[in-house]
């Protein structure tokens, strides 16, 4: 449900980019942006283009999937150096990351960290989120002042974030953001009738974004657009630009999705007003 008044930021678009994922290796996507140089050379390409938030995972030096504290705190302190986008890291890191080393994550202090409010199927693993963790990954955010983004997979998930708010409260700066990934196999699919259903159970007062796998990335795109939604876009999500045609980097996705923006009369926005519409108080 949209919310009663609207939030500065609600006639612009919110675009969100995820460069990297822990799932595609370096090997299948020779492009994909995995050390600290080139995280931060993205960074900076996207907000050029329209990106005013950026969802990080890292890599180690083998470009596997890493959950380093120092690594993070390298790579948060890096792209604030070098752009304004509002940091925001993955709590979800591999589907084999043990969970303390998941909450560690927060020590790294970034703007927002991901928050994802159920177990998942997710391919042929399981991305597992237990209740208990995901109360821990609440109110650690809360503690440290990092506005979470609670990552919505399927639609039953929705069902836990209001028993969430309603038993432990919101979370710090007061403001709930949901991103709605869409067509992961195992979740929710990425079609318009799927979005509409989600809206219906959003809470009140919340923002949304929504993320499109795969070959569900435009379509998501277009759908959020048209329900005055915000998106997030990258080569985490899809490495395919159109049908057979390999993204070249995350900015392609990002100015296109800038450009659709633009096109619904929704332009995106920069990442002070971004920070205004999230309640992101660093």
């Amino acid at each position: 449900m949209a919310p009663s008044t609207p939030r500065p930021g609600a006639h612009g678009t919110l675009i969100t980019v995820a460069p990297t994922g822990a799932e595609h290796t370096k090997a299948d996507v020779p492009n994909l942006p995995v050390t600290i140089d080139e995280l931060v050379a993205t960074a900076r390409d996207c907000e050029r283009v329209g990106a005013a938030m950026i969802h990080i995972h890292i890599r180690d030096d083998d470009a596997k999937p890493s959950l380093d504290l120092q690594r993070l705190k390298d790579t948060v302190a890096a792209v604030r150096e070098q752009t304004r986008l509002i940091v925001q890291l993955s709590t979800g890191g591999a589907v084999t990351d043990p969970e303390e080393h998941r909450l560690r994550v927060l020590d790294a202090l970034p703007d927002s960290a991901s928050c994802s409010m159920g177990t998942v199927n997710f391919g042929d693993d399981v991305f597992l989120n237990r209740w208990e963790f995901i109360v821990e990954l609440h109110n650690r955010m809360r503690e440290r002042g990092i506005l979470p983004e609670y990552e919505i997979f399927d639609l039953g998930q929705l069902t836990t974030l209001h028993r969430l708010l309603d038993q432990h409260g919101l979370p710090a700066g007061g403001h709930v953001h949901v991103d709605l990934v869409m067509g992961v196999p195992g979740g929710m699919p990425g079609d318009t009738e799927t979005l509409a259903a989600a809206l219906r159970l959003i809470p009140d007062g919340a923002t949304f974004s929504a993320t499109g796998v795969g070959r569900t990335s435009l379509p998501v795109l277009l759908a959020a657009l048209s329900a005055g939604g915000h998106v997030r876009v990258g080569m985490e999500d899809t490495v395919s630009y159109a049908r057979g045609e390999r993204v070249k980097d995350n900015a392609q996705l990002v100015a296109r999705a800038s450009g659709l923006a633009r096109i619904a009369q929704r332009p995106p926005i920069g990442s002070d007003e971004a920070r205004v519409l999230l309640g992101v108080t660093s």
